[in-house]
């Protein structure tokens, strides 16, 4: 395998991001029905995704084999409510996590956790969080490997 590097995106690597998360957003939608499907969705959250990570202290981080980006992370500093103790309220969250379809099963997605960890502690924190949709079930089980355990379960009702 090629080495991968890991660096921080930058603006002109919005299009192979926003590729990427149109590969994503076609993937979940055969999962969970509810995606959109069209190019337009994934530049529109790229969209959001890089304001909100920009006022979380956040930012995305890139996988690249080859000249290539082949995975993209989105990693923010969060806090909890107040309700939740000091010493884990502030948090390092990762918000999304993509690997190329061609590139999955080669560790990449391990090396980008690995990444969030290390920005985490380096940030000073004790936790980190991920999501995952229910159905994606090959995800989740990555991240249980990992280490990750379940915290919180969102329930969703179609009405």
């Amino acid at each position: 395998m090629a080495p991968v590097t890991l660096r921080t995106a930058l603006p002109a690597d919005r299009d192979a991001v926003t590729e990427l998360i149109h590969q994503l957003n076609v993937f979940e939608a055969d999962l969970v029905g509810d995606r959109r499907r069209d190019y337009a969705a994934a530049a529109e959250y790229y969209d959001e995704l890089m304001q909100r990570l920009s006022r979380r202290n956040g930012r995305v981080v890139l996988a690249v084999a080859e000249g290539v980006i082949v995975g993209a992370m989105g990693f923010s500093l969060d806090q909890d409510a107040a309700y939740v103790v000091d010493g884990v309220r502030n948090h390092g969250t990762v918000t999304d996590l993509i690997v190329h379809g061609d590139w999955r099963g080669r560790g990449i997605g391990q090396m980008l956790l690995k990444e969030a960890e290390r920005l985490t502690k380096e940030a000073g924190l004790k936790r980190l969080f991920i999501g995952v949709l229910a159905a994606n079930e090959r995800a989740e089980r990555t991240y249980r490997a990992f280490g990750f355990e379940p915290y919180v379960s969102i329930l969703s009702k179609e009405l």
